[in-house]
């Protein structure tokens, strides 16, 4: 159920903003109608498999591909000495193959392209590698001993493509907030200090559509048709790990069988491009499930140390932090993601002083990459669960005492920003006033289950970035709308961005069609993900669209001999206002301006407005310092847990969610409803197990469990709306938010239910029952992090805490 403004709606057309439009690709994907990069095929086509590493750490003594070339159907093989360069996001370490060194289980060693799959598969395995098996550092706890092995020796030497981290030994990159004294806060002897530990493990995206790519290279260009959330991304990232111009790179993307964040970096691209090239063929690589699982770049896991100072009537003067994410064994997304932490887990309340240290950590296993709200699903699940600790510890109740501190109009965040707008403490309203008109759920009275609640709020953010777009208004009166955003499945590009270019046009949003992503064709955009989409590529099609409006009234004022500024376009025409006989179709004027003075077209960009900042000298190592546009969510969560199993049912789920302004309440709906199950599914069931060869033990749907239908409720949803922002007519992003504060929701409501510490998830049977039964895992201790923060910190310690602000 989704609560928006019904009278609204009555009063406006069906092509307006805030209307519940449908997808107009439903039918299509219910049919089995829509093309994907896994339906791609072309005449004489051949197939790629890889070789990968056996092992999760070695030397890389021999690769002999003699057998390998001579077997039926081989066209082709290429490995290290074909792909020289390295690629990553704050820095690049990372090759396309293993070049002297393995560092994980699985890491690609040589390509294979052949007449069938099974005769590359084939050849791929015939390839002899030999490898001097070392050491391999498969926790964080083990590659930050003090003599643990240095994964990347020559870190000195990569190239950092973001200045101001500080680096070190198995550290890819650390992050640093500092602000107010906390030392003195900590001493004072009117605060309770609390301190919290947190675990959590890794969470496979799961699309139901695996990374794919199907490459041809003709006139020393390539093309790729691939499965991505990132075109313009790819083919840069292909150009850097190829050694050519990114112009030589063509990128083209059908409708996404879902990314999830797992195909928000350059992945089986360059290996069917360099193949392509290789054999004079088409080539095409489609990764199985096993890989899916094995080697996608999954949710990090992570491990958390928080502390906090509050006195007795609730206020926070102080807290800190260290938190470790494993990138695994390169850096990949998470030197981006470490920064983000002083959004999520530093996010939420109002704070004194504050200092907080997030490392991304390289260990022996496969890369980890983003996931819908990435950082902010554990960094949330941790501070709520510590929010409650501090009530507990302080008898104070957990719905008063966020009243109390939630971040509001004027209030500062850890990196000194300030907020504007009081969003978080009406949302808390709502949410009781939600509740109470709830239908309560009743159990029979010798159910013998354990009943809980958890409530807890969460901080999220728009990562806006540049896009572009490109308007084209047709003789029909049609609209075809061009930018390089992608269909991944959210809807935004069948639902939200044709609305809101009708809505600058006059047009039904039907008449919209959106042109599939080409690099060839569209201006840069940094990507589908960060809840960006409706927000950069609304408002770079809004920015178009009124460029293609002005011209599209100048031929109209033309034709009906009045001034533009006293036309009106709506409803598919063009009128004089005061006289509405007086008008012509759009398809009209379009047609005209076609033969007079060319086709009407207008195009647009935009990128962040960069007006929120930080206090200078409180951030080090961030990407992202302050919020230009800030996203909150209110979760609630009624669980019902068995003592003899462990198992835990959700009862009740109810979501108040900031969404600026509703474009599309339906299709907000669907993606809270989606996000709140994907969630629970990181909260109780999805769980990936490392074993000592640093395989994932999970290597397909068997074994990694997800969600099913009879473990999901469906979810009351308030959409609040008014919360400030500068999208496209007051939208914020509505995709990520949903699945940040489930587990959260979910560890509070379980420990709520059996009066025991949550400190890890996912929540399995087995875990809640060893809770119930004192734990057999014990108590989390991250004895590999120091007891003084500033032990845990690589850089000068002194110099942040005079650079802070006071």
């Amino acid at each position: 159920m989704c609560a928006h403004n019904e009278e609204r709606d009555e009063q406006m057309s069906p092509a307006a903003v805030g209307a519940d439009l449908p997808r107009r690709d439903a039918e299509d994907k219910l049919r089995g109608r829509t093309r994907y990069t896994v339906d791609s095929s072309r005449p004489g086509m051949l197939y790629a498999a890889l070789r990968r590493s056996d092992v999760a750490a070695g030397r890389i003594v021999r690769v002999d591909t003699t057998q390998a070339r001579a077997m039926p159907g081989v066209r082709a093989i290429v490995g290290a000495v074909d792909a020289p360069g390295l690629y990553g996001v704050g820095i690049a370490d990372h090759p396309l193959f293993a070049t002297g060194v393995v560092r994980y289980h699985g890491e690609p060693i040589v390509a294979v392209a052949a007449e069938t799959v099974e005769q590359a598969r084939a050849a791929a395995a015939a390839v002899v590698v030999e490898v001097e098996p070392l050491e391999a550092h498969l926790t964080m706890a083990a590659a930050l001993a003090p003599e643990a092995r240095e994964l990347h020796p020559d870190w000195r030497d990569y190239e950092e493509l973001v200045e101001g981290a500080q680096r070190g030994g198995n550290v890819a990159w650390e992050a640093t907030v500092v602000r107010g004294d906390a030392d003195a806060a900590f001493a004072r002897d009117d605060v309770v200090i609390v301190t919290s530990e947190f675990t959590s493990g890794r969470q496979n995206q799961a699309a139901l559509e695996p990374r794919a790519c199907v490459a041809t290279y003709e006139d020393g260009r390539f093309v790729l048709e691939t499965s991505t959330q990132v075109p313009w991304a790819v083919r840069n990232g292909t150009a850097r790990l190829l050694g050519i111009s990114p112009s030589a790179v063509r990128v083209v993307v059908p409708a996404v069988g879902g990314g999830f964040g797992g195909k928000f970096e350059v992945s089986s691209e360059p290996f069917a491009a360099l193949l392509a090239r290789a054999s004079g063929r088409p080539v095409r690589i489609v990764n199985s499930r096993q890989e899916e699982m094995l080697t996608a770049l999954c949710r990090e896991n992570a491990e958390i140390r928080i502390r906090s100072a509050v006195t007795r009537d609730g206020e926070i003067v102080a807290r800190e932090a260290v938190v470790l994410m494993d990138c695994g064994a390169y850096g990949g997304e998470q030197p981006f993601l470490t920064t983000m932490t002083a959004h999520t887990l530093f996010g939420n309340y109002r704070l004194g002083a504050v200092r907080l240290v997030s490392r991304a950590v390289y260990t022996n296993t496969a890369p980890t990459g983003a996931f819908r709200a990435c950082n902010g699903t554990y960094s949330t699940f941790a501070l709520e669960r510590h929010t409650d600790e501090i009530c507990a510890a302080l008898g104070l109740d957990r719905l008063e005492f966020r009243r109390r501190n939630v971040l509001g109009d004027g209030d500062i965040g850890s990196t000194g920003q300030v907020f504007d707008g009081d969003v978080l403490r009406p949302m808390l309203d709502r949410m009781v006033a939600l509740r109470e008109s709830s239908a309560v759920v009743e159990l029979p009275a010798d159910d013998g289950r354990l009943r809980g609640t958890g409530t807890v709020v969460g901080t999220w953010f728009v990562f806006v970035g540049p896009s572009a777009a490109t308007v084209n208004i047709n003789a029909d009166g049609s609209v075809t709308l061009i930018t390089a955003g992608v269909e991944i499945g959210s809807g935004s590009t069948v639902q939200a961005i044709p609305q809101i270019v009708a809505d600058t046009l006059g047009v039904r949003a039907e008449d919209v069609v959106v042109k599939a992503a080409d690099t060839d064709a569209a201006g840069y955009d940094a990507g589908v993900g960060g809840g960006r989409s409706t927000v950069s590529l609304g408002a770079a099609g809004t920015a178009a669209g009124l460029d293609a409006r002005r011209k599209l009234l100048d031929v109209a004022a033309d034709m009906l001999e009045a001034a533009p500024e006293d036309l009106l376009l709506a409803d598919g025409h063009v009128s004089v206002v005061g006289d509405p006989d007086q008008r012509l179709t759009i398809a009209a004027v379009a047609a005209h301006a076609q033969d007079r003075v060319g086709p009407i077209s207008g195009s647009g960009s935009f990128t962040g407005r960069g007006s929120a900042t930080a206090l200078p000298g409180c951030a080090a190592g961030h990407m992202i310092d302050a919020l230009d546009i800030p996203i909150f969510a209110v979760h609630e969560c009624e669980v019902a847990v068995d003592p003899e199993t462990g198992h835990v049912e959700v009862l009740a789920y109810r979501v108040v969610q900031d969404v600026g302004r509703a474009i599309n309440p339906r299709a907000i709906g669907g993606q809270i409803q989606g996000g709140v199950v994907q969630g629970l599914g990181y909260a109780l069931h999805e769980e990936i197990t490392i074993g000592e060869d640093g395989q994932f033990r999970q290597r397909g749907f068997e074994s990694y469990r997800l969600p099913l239908l009879r473990d999901v409720v469906a979810v009351q949803a308030d959409l609040y709306e008014g919360a400030p922002s500068y999208g496209p007519l007051g939208a914020k992003g509505a995709g990520e938010v949903p699945i940040l504060p489930v587990a959260a929701a979910v560890a509070c409501a379980v420990a709520d239910a059996t009066g025991r510490r949550v400190q890890r998830i996912p929540l399995t049977p087995p875990r809640v029952l060893g809770l119930l039964l004192d734990d057999p895992e014990g108590p989390v201790e991250l004895g590999h992090m120091a007891p003084q923060w500033g032990d845990n910190v690589l850089g000068d310690v002194e110099a942040l805490v005079a650079a802070a602000p006071r």
